[in-house]
């Protein structure tokens, strides 16, 4: 089978960006987040965006995931595997870099 190379796994050590071209934009009429790539656009549910909007190219995974267990006082086991599920589906979408 031929096709892109799957995107490395992710961890709480590992570091993702937006690549170049893709974008998080909130659209300020409709009041949502919405990532912005060539062709195609994402809308953001809240919780998505809410870590999206930590995703700066330099933070490691572990590090967003503790900004937003304290944020929202949740168990951070929780929001490690949220964190780190919605990152890998959206690494093999191409839409973030590790």
């Amino acid at each position: 089978m031929t096709g892109a190379p799957a995107p490395p796994p992710v961890a709480e050590d590992t570091i993702v960006r937006f690549p170049r071209g893709i974008r998080l934009h909130h659209d300020r009429v409709r009041d949502q987040w919405v990532i912005q790539a060539p062709e195609r656009a994402f809308i953001a549910d809240p919780i998505a965006a809410e870590i999206l909007q930590l995703v700066d190219g330099t933070r490691p995974l572990a590090a967003i995931i503790d900004l937003l267990a304290e944020r929202f006082a949740a168990p951070r086991p929780v929001i490690a595997r949220d964190v780190l599920d919605m990152v890998a589906g959206l690494a093999q979408r191409q839409v973030l870099a590790t």
